[in-house]
């Protein structure tokens, strides 16, 4: 007997036989003796359904009032699932974020989880029943509820894995598995059967979105074992675990990419102590997540910043750095929303030499121009124009040997 929890996102859970369909899924896991903890979102397109309606009520909805709304897609999708439960002949029970309770912080939209409360759940399964918990959603101390974010159903469902100290964690969607590359852009791509928490990490950060980031950063500090597969197959899917020797033999194990950025340039900057303090700190105080920046070798008392940020930041990220322009005195400021970051990712970079030449040398032979590059222990990111993205993917997936079975581009 195992204790299991799963996590059915929105696709899996988009219509009332889809969910009696994971209830029947989980009643397979429970006859053979596991306790079971299902995580579940909201019905697919119901979260969007509800911020329409929130932006239709008001152009700006109150971030607390907002939070409360959404959290209601959730809530409808537990409480179906344990009535088709209970409806089976079994025994099941709903619990919403702050009846767990899921203690967050106060940052309503995208709330961070502080700790878990486990013994309501635990009270629940000594009574044999199948707990459903709803997903991306918690209290703060005052007891408002607070939603997690995109994905936050992910990051609900490792947490209480880790707070449950669970077997194992299942994160169920519409693909059966973690990608060298999105298939839909490369039909060579694979499927992994194991890939590292710092090579998850580094994947979803970079445009993945087989899983949440900070779900991955939560499996990695307690070490919980997560399972990504199809709510629709019975395959096996992928492993995400902590990282062993036979990894670092695959020189690249994914390559990802990213359309939502935009670069922002400032030109002719005085070159001198707190100048990019000035710059980035009205960014800091807007919310506004910095990526990769580069600075040119300073020239008479001048330099170039440059720097990215999320697409849907760019205009204000513009507009703030506009006005922080004038009060340096830089030149100008430019913006380009047409870019792509691509990546490559791989724990054995880690322990070999010329993987980012390699890299820097297929985009070459394709006259993709490199605007920026950064780098990491595991990754190498490289920003180019955008309309070049799908051929990069392809080029790089077939340089480092990921076209063929997983191994092929070991250095051993």
């Amino acid at each position: 007997m195992a204790l299991i929890v799963q996590k059915y996102g929105g696709t899996s859970v988009g219509s009332i036989k889809k969910i009696r369909d994971v209830a029947n899924r989980v009643l397979e896991y429970y006859k053979e003796g596991n306790d079971m903890v299902v995580v579940l979102s909201a019905m697919a397109g119901q979260t969007d359904s509800l911020l329409r309606l929130a932006r239709e009520m008001t152009d700006e909805p109150d971030p607390r009032e907002l939070d409360v709304l959404l959290a209601t897609g959730e809530q409808a999708s537990v409480a179906l699932f344990a009535m088709a439960i209970k409806s089976m002949g079994y025994p099941a029970r709903s619990l919403l974020g702050f009846q767990v309770a899921i203690h967050t912080d106060r940052l309503f939209g995208k709330a961070r989880i502080h700790d878990i409360e486990t013994e309501r759940i635990k009270r629940e399964l000594e009574k044999k029943r199948i707990v459903t918990v709803a997903g991306f959603q918690g209290l703060d101390r005052k007891g408002n509820i607070t939603t997690l974010g995109r994905g936050g159903s992910d990051t609900t469902a490792v947490a209480l894995a880790a707070a449950l100290k669970a077997d194992i964690c299942e994160i169920f969607t519409d693909v059966n598995g973690v990608y060298t590359t999105d298939p839909n852009i490369c039909p060579k791509a694979k499927r992994m059967e194991r890939i590292s928490y710092d090579e998850m990490l580094e994947m979803a950060s970079l445009g993945a979105k087989v899983l949440e980031i900070r779900s991955v950063e939560f499996a990695k500090k307690f070490g919980v074992p997560i399972h990504v597969r199809s709510t629709f197959t019975k395959e096996r899917g992928t492993m995400v675990v902590a990282e062993t020797e036979d990894m670092e033999k695959v020189l690249v194990s994914g390559v990802a990419f990213d359309k939502n950025e935009a670069r922002i340039t400032i030109r002719k900057v005085p070159d001198r102590p707190g100048i990019a303090g000035k710059i980035f700190h009205p960014l800091f105080k807007s919310g506004i997540i910095v990526d990769m920046i580069v600075q040119n070798t300073s020239e008479d008392g001048q330099t170039d910043l440059t720097f990215t940020v999320p697409k849907s930041e760019f205009k204000k990220t513009l507009s703030i750095v506009g006005q922080v322009g004038k009060e340096i005195e830089a030149k100008e400021v430019l913006g380009d929303a047409n870019i792509a970051k691509i990546s490559i990712i791989g724990v054995g970079m880690r322990s070999h030499a010329g993987v980012a030449q390699k890299m820097f040398e297929t985009l070459a032979k394709e006259n993709i121009n490199i605007m920026m590059i950064s780098t990491s222990e595991i990754k190498v990111s490289c920003v180019i124009d955008q309309k070049y993205t799908e051929l990069a993917v392809r080029v790089l997936h077939t340089a480092f040997g990921l076209d063929h079975e997983q191994g092929q581009n070991s250095s051993a």
